[in-house]
């Protein structure tokens, strides 16, 4: 069984920035890829940031040039960073990630993280 926890949510003032984190554990083989997506009140859940095992990123129109998404280095952690955040970023963010598993390597499954708060206030 694999595992998403995700930290770094809160509230901050227009304009401020914060830093989410995730992190994957359990029987992990490799993970593909990490991603965060949102879910704004009376919303569907939309893809924020993405990011590959090599590297390449993918962002929403609406987040471009303002967040970015990371990988640490031999750690199953992704991060994203915001900065210039919005009163319309106000969402549950949730953090996902593409994993095979090291007892079924064959296949590939995705997880999904318990969803953290970020409310960003006039």
């Amino acid at each position: 069984q694999v595992q998403l926890v995700e930290c770094g949510g809160g509230l901050v003032q227009s304009g401020g920035s914060l830093r989410l984190s995730c992190a994957a554990s359990g029987n992990i083989f490799r993970i593909n890829g990490m991603g965060w997506y949102r879910q704004a009140l009376g919303e569907q859940r939309e893809l924020v940031a993405e990011i590959t095992n090599g590297n390449s990123t993918n962002y929403a129109d609406s987040v471009m040039g303002r967040f970015t998404i990371s990988r640490a280095n031999g750690k199953n952690t992704v991060y994203l960073q915001m900065n210039s955040l919005k009163p319309e970023d106000t969402a549950v963010y949730y953090c996902n990630a593409v994993v095979k598993l090291s007892g079924r390597a064959d296949v590939s499954y995705r997880y999904w993280g318990q969803g953290t708060q970020v409310t960003v206030s006039s």
